[in-house]
């Protein structure tokens, strides 16, 4: 019997590989460099401009992701922004005192940039490599590789910042940047989306405009399940450590353990439902995760009234990177399955512009704790934005047959 898992195809394990890899390097980074930035600066407020930054790019380089993706070989352009990630870690080599701060911050946003133009290049990439019936294995396992990723890279960072210096981490970095590129490079060629045809226009389509993606009715829901559920998100990073401190009475050393012993949960599931689960609804997926989400969330911030020991917040910050991975898998199923190739490029920069703005909404309306509202109302309102996302999902999302499949010629190519 053929293997259901995506794993199967020689292609997507070497996309997979790939970015194993670099979301290791993505996590070197993401651990030492707020470090970095906290002792040049000695200032929360510096450190809390070096993760703003990460989220401009999203929003303001949107149009021209939707245009280069929608246009060129999606493999180059990925190839080509390893290589670009890779060299723009080299003014790091000169950070080392506050003086050199602005290099810090320009290598921030010149990631964030970069990154704006990978994600939507992978997601419209995968559908052509593997076949529709696996593409919710395909993206939990795209989820499973970068939770290894944190697993790895998150301490890794941390160790090589204490054994050496931001120099030893920025040549570990680009080596993983250098060696993605090239396991990329090596998979095999798809038509660019630009080359396909338009049902509407029987001729070669141009690509796809980022306004295209926000017309298309059935895609509707999807982008506001990522909004309503990315304002979540966003007042969570900040709602987190306050509760942490404050209602759960714990320590620094606790805020760490349970942001870090997310990814049990995530790995778990990206396991079962990569290389396991057969036949899941995308719709049904997602909603059902949002629900738990926002189930586990309720729960964990009402706890405190019968207890502080950090042993059960242990086990509800473990099962809760599970929902968070077959969220991601589920959303990323129902956009690549009901929207054309032509399309996708749009519709995955959408998704980057929209992700953005609702974790800016969230990280805005976390900053309310500190007046009249309080903490208390706003983890409860945080939770809840999770289970009306369920909703959503329920009600809105796309029911039905895909309008596409990928051949099954890029499924087996090696």
């Amino acid at each position: 019997m053929t293997s259901r898992s995506a794993f199967a195809i020689p292609a997507f394990r070497r996309l997979w590989t790939a970015g194993l890899i670099s979301d290791t390097g993505d996590w070197l980074l993401f651990i030492a460099l707020p470090l970095v930035v906290f002792q040049l600066t000695g200032s929360a407020l510096g450190t809390s401009i070096a993760f703003l930054l990460e989220l401009i790019p999203a929003v303001a380089l949107a149009p021209l992701a939707a245009r280069l993706v929608g246009r060129f070989d999606r493999r180059w352009i990925m190839v080509a922004v390893n290589v670009g990630q890779a060299l723009a870690l080299l003014p790091l080599l000169w950070v080392d005192e506050l003086g050199d701060l602005p290099l810090a911050y320009a290598v921030i946003f010149v990631h964030a940039s970069l990154s704006t133009l990978f994600e939507p290049a992978k997601n419209t990439l995968l559908p052509e490599l593997v076949d529709t019936g696996r593409l919710v294995s395909a993206n939990a396992l795209i989820g499973l590789n970068q939770n290894l990723g944190r697993l790895v890279g998150g301490p890794l960072g941390g160790v090589l910042l204490a054994v050496g210096d931001l120099g030893l981490i920025v040549a570990v970095d680009a080596l993983t940047y250098v060696v993605s590129a090239i396991l990329i490079a090596t998979l095999p060629a798809v038509a660019a989306p630009a080359e396909t045809h338009s049902p509407e226009e029987g001729a070669a389509a141009r690509p796809a405009g980022l306004l295209t993606a926000f017309r298309l009715p059935r895609l509707r829901g999807a982008f506001a399940v990522i909004f309503v559920s990315s304002v979540a998100q966003g007042m969570f990073l900040v709602l987190f450590v306050l509760f942490a401190l404050g209602p759960l009475r714990g320590s620094d050393a606790d805020v760490g353990l349970l942001r870090g012993i997310q990814a049990i949960g995530a790995v778990v599931a990206g396991i079962v439902l990569g290389f396991l689960v057969r036949g899941s609804s995308p719709r049904a997926l997602t909603a059902l995760s949002l629900f738990a989400f926002g189930a586990l969330s309720l729960v964990t911030w009402n706890l405190p009234a019968l207890t502080t020991d950090i042993w059960p917040y242990i086990v509800l910050f473990a099962a809760v990177g599970a929902p968070g991975v077959i969220m991601i898998a589920g959303l990323m199923s129902v956009l690549q399955e009901h929207s054309d190739p032509w399309q996708r490029g749009a519709v995955f920069a959408a998704v980057g512009l929209v992700s953005a703005l609702g974790q800016a909404a969230g990280i805005l309306l976390g900053a309310l704790s500190d007046g009249p509202i309080g903490l208390l109302p706003l983890v409860e309102l945080q939770g809840c934005l999770y289970l009306l996302s369920g909703v959503i999902a329920l009600l809105w999302l796309p029911r039905g047959a895909p309008l596409t499949a990928a051949p099954e010629p890029a499924a087996t190519a090696r």
